[in-house]
């Protein structure tokens, strides 16, 4: 058997169901401090893992399920490059209003920024959020002022897996991640950008292995 490497906070959701089923995401949310967003992929995976059942309208019950190893084997064997969709990537010298307006219109919360196709780095809507705040015209100042640069940027590959991913997701906080190929030129690594992957799709992954299963 395959034993799955949980983070605290997953341990944490198991210990809460465990002695309080059945719970709520709310009520979980409460307990942690955190949203119910933020809990979305750590209860998908502790759920498709066998570890918690979700029953609608009643909440979550902990379940000890044998196929606990089982699933895992399948969630590991799928990759990035199985689930990534398009990114939405803008240049470093996009103007902060151009940019907010291509996040909203594209509907994503995270912006990639690039150089001739080299991922350079990225944006979210905090980021906005924050600049607009201060008073700042976002008619003139770049993007590339307020971005988070390279190398501050988690980024995943083609072939990581799906779990990984999620994990990498969980324990960084963030809601996207860029897919990268790496790309020597005169002895230098580059990092092309060439999708993307969020909660969203970690979602839609679960959601999609829970029907077929």
């Amino acid at each position: 058997m395959i034993n799955i490497k949980l983070t605290p906070r997953q341990e944490e959701i198991i210990r809460l169901v465990k002695e309080n089923h059945p719970i709520t995401s709310e009520t979980l949310a409460s307990h942690l401090g955190v949203t119910r967003a933020a809990l979305r992929p750590d209860l998908a995976i502790l759920t498709m893992i066998g570890v918690l059942e979700a029953r609608p309208k009643v909440g979550y019950i902990y379940s000890q399920k044998p196929s606990y190893s089982m699933i895992y084997d399948y969630i590991v064997d799928i990759k990035t490059k199985d689930i990534m969709s398009k990114p939405v990537v803008v240049s470093e010298g996009t103007t902060v209003y151009d940019a907010i307006v291509h996040l909203f219109l594209n509907d994503v919360g995270t912006l990639f920024v690039e150089n001739k196709g080299m991922l350079t780095g990225a944006i979210s809507r905090k980021d906005f959020l924050k600049i607009a705040m201060g008073g700042t015209d976002i008619h003139k100042v770049p993007v590339g002022i307020i971005m988070t640069r390279m190398p501050n940027i988690i980024f995943v590959e083609k072939e990581d897996s799906a779990y990984l991913v999620a994990q990498k997701i969980i324990d960084h906080e963030i809601d996207s991640l860029p897919v990268v190929e790496r790309i020597f030129e005169e002895g230098k690594e580059h990092l092309k950008i060439i999708g993307k992957v969020s909660k969203t799709n970690i979602t839609k992954l679960f959601v999609k292995l829970g029907q077929s299963k």
